[in-house]
């Protein structure tokens, strides 16, 4: 343990010190929930294989790398092609390297001998990966545990450990993935003390983005604003998404962003930005979403749907609390949307009945949110017993969990103003029947408002991570403050 308590990872400057003592923390919850499994027999083995450094296509053109998730929660490792393994029975820790060419220190650098990456990562043993087989021989486990199981946002399969001689062991694939991904679903207080650390600086550089922001600029300009921001004071070489800079009617396109559209529309006066963006610090993520307008001042149709969402959001934040279901929490941000736009006028009727309808899908078609940790989209959402429900809107949500102390969540209630969704609706008279087709008309090409905070489950309700300009009030006085200003990140940043 000693060792682990010395080891740690820092950027230097005012980045964050993170300690081993985190990774062989979550080593110990995850061998403690393994003995307590019956189907563990003893003298088992975890074994992981971490992340491969993979190149362009087929050029020699490498792609920054980035650990695997459930390797990285493990051990904290930030080198490509290595191997871990953890005894349960004792909680002994290995960590397996790559035997690395002459060549690789002309082109890539010193080659460590293990001492090195024992004392940096504070593990108990490193050996070379050509030595997996051998190790692992002489530690006559009765059964390795290997990681093999289907994350539900994405349907894809996790990638099992394999190695040269793997066959010569008894494997089992099935037990290790339900109990590690439930440990990284409940955060311990120093990973919380990242995750606080990662929204402190996507806070930040948010709102040096509102600083920056000015019709006529391209939307990629505050993008690159942010990712500047989050490196040069974070340390964070990645964000943990791609960015969505929506302008105008792009705020209604829910993953804009993307290659087919990449944040290169021109902001023009008038329109609302709808910024989705979180920086990575040590593969723990943020995910924070800003709406504002951006010349500084909201038109009334703006402030009426800002004024909705921000509504709906405070009414989940004042219900969370261990024991509330996560799809009761999505319920109450509908209805108070639903309550809210017939306010406005968009919608005429009793609210029951456009609930009977779900006609709060056809303004928020995407869940209230999901966990967060090492991935934006953490992992847990549905483990074995919690099912996802068939519902619009419902079925989209990533979690339909009971909410307990330690989860860490975002809350992202959102309307949009989606002419696809809408024409459906239209079409549909369960629904037509409680839309204002004039008022409605006035909301075309409106595009869409989103908040998004990241918050902690406490004992008797939650800690909100985030921290930026959120009532109307609040935005339009510090886009005014800031147009005021004559300096900021973005000027004063060489």
């Amino acid at each position: 343990m000693a060792a682990s308590l010395r080891a740690t990872f820092w950027l230097g400057n005012e980045t964050l010190r993170v300690s081993a003592a985190l990774f062989a923390l979550n080593r110990t919850r995850l061998c403690d929930r393994l003995r307590a499994n019956k189907a563990v027999p003893q003298n088992a083995i975890v074994v992981l294989q971490g992340g491969e450094q993979t190149n362009r296509y087929c050029t020699d053109t490498g792609v920054v790398f980035r650990q695997e998730s459930y390797f990285h929660w493990t051990f904290g490792v930030t080198e490509a092609d290595c191997y871990g393994a953890i005894e349960v029975d004792n909680g002994n820790t290995i960590l397996f390297i790559p035997r690395l060419p002459e060549s690789y220190a002309v082109w890539m650098g010193k080659i460590h001998p293990p001492e090195y990456y024992k004392e940096k990562y504070g593990v108990n043993e490193v050996h070379y990966t050509d030595e997996i087989a051998s190790v692992l021989a002489s530690k006559n486990p009765s059964v390795l545990l290997t990681l093999r199981g289907i994350n539900t946002d994405s349907g894809s399969v996790t990638r099992e450990a394999s190695f040269d001689k793997i066959s010569q062991f008894t494997v089992n694939n099935t037990i290790l993935h339900p109990e590690i991904a439930e440990c990284r679903v409940i955060k311990t207080d120093m990973e919380l003390e990242v995750l606080r650390y990662t929204n402190k600086i996507s806070s930040e550089a948010h709102k040096e983005v509102m600083k920056a922001v000015k019709p006529g600029m391209k939307e990629y300009e505050l993008e690159s604003l942010f990712q500047h921001y989050c490196y040069k004071k974070g340390g964070m070489r990645h964000t943990s998404y791609t960015c969505i800079c929506g302008s105008g009617d792009n705020s209604s396109v829910l993953h804009y962003g993307h290659a087919g559209a990449p944040n290169d529309k021109t902001i023009e006066d008038g329109d609302l930005c709808l910024f989705d963006m979180g920086g990575e610090y040590y593969c723990y993520g943020s995910d924070i979403t800003c709406t504002f307008p951006a010349n500084g001042k909201f038109t009334p149709d703006q402030k009426a749907i800002y004024e909705a969402v921000y509504r709906s959001s405070r009414a989940v934040f004042s219900s969370i609390k261990p024991g509330v279901a996560w799809p009761e929490m999505h319920r109450l941000a509908d209805r108070v949307h639903l309550e809210e736009l017939t306010k406005i006028g968009i919608l005429r009727g009793n609210v029951e009945d456009m609930v009977a309808v779900h006609l709060g899908a056809v303004f928020m078609p995407h869940g209230l949110g999901h966990f967060l940790g090492i991935d934006v989209h953490d992992v847990g959402g549905y483990p074995e017993g919690v099912d996802r429900i068939d519902l619009p809107g419902l079925r989209s949500l990533r979690t339909a969990r009971t909410l307990l102390q330690g989860m860490v969540l975002t809350v992202e209630p959102g309307i949009y103003f989606i002419d696809h969704v809408l024409d459906q609706a239209l079409a549909n008279p369960a629904q037509a029947c409680f839309i204002n087709k004039d008022v409605l008309a006035r909301f075309r090409n409106f595009g869409g408002v989103r908040i998004e905070d990241d918050i902690v489950v406490t004992a008797n309700g939650m800690e909100l991570l985030t921290c930026v300009p959120r009532t109307v009030a609040e935005v339009e006085a510090f886009l005014a403050e800031a147009q005021g200003s004559t300096k900021s990140f973005a000027s004063s940043s060489s």
